[in-house]
């Protein structure tokens, strides 16, 4: 199973265990960070629609940081003594892939329990809706026009 993510503003092809160089990213060694993924390869089956993409996850540790390599400019004009030096090296950020799937599904005693919020957050919700739409139409008025004030 492998999977294309993007990182950085450009797409890798990572899979399980897998350590992964990508631009400069916050956080510490041994931080977990999760990368949106575009295309999920498992086995022969291939996930690329965006519904279904949606829903995998590509969660990785952070390694440490890197250095790529070193790059020279030299800018050079004939017969005018004109010369400039200038380098620069790119940092990066070292991750290792830990794991790639869904969302985690619930399992049957815990999805009870999750049916049954919900249905009380429902209630809540439409009681607050009902609510705020009164305050709302109570609120609203109109300005008078000239004839009314007259």
């Amino acid at each position: 199973m492998y999977a294309i993510v993007r990182c950085g503003g450009r797409q890798e092809k990572v899979a399980l265990d897998d350590v992964v160089t990508i631009d400069k990213l916050d956080g510490a060694a041994g931080d977990s960070i999760t990368l949106p993924a575009l295309l999920v390869v498992d086995g022969d089956r291939v996930i690329s629609d965006p519904a279904e993409v949606g829903r995998y996850q590509v969660t990785a540790d952070i390694v440490g940081d890197a250095a790529g390599p070193k790059i020279n400019m030299i800018h050079y004009r004939n017969k005018t003594g004109y010369r400039r030096r200038l380098g620069h090296r790119q940092r990066y950020t070292q991750v290792r892939i830990t794991g790639i799937g869904t969302e985690g599904k619930p399992s049957t005693k815990s999805s009870t329990t999750a049916s049954a919020k919900p249905q009380g957050k429902a209630r809540a919700q439409s009681t607050a809706t009902t609510k705020t739409a009164t305050t709302k139409a109570a609120t609203t008025k109109t300005a008078p026009t000239k004839a009314e004030e007259d």
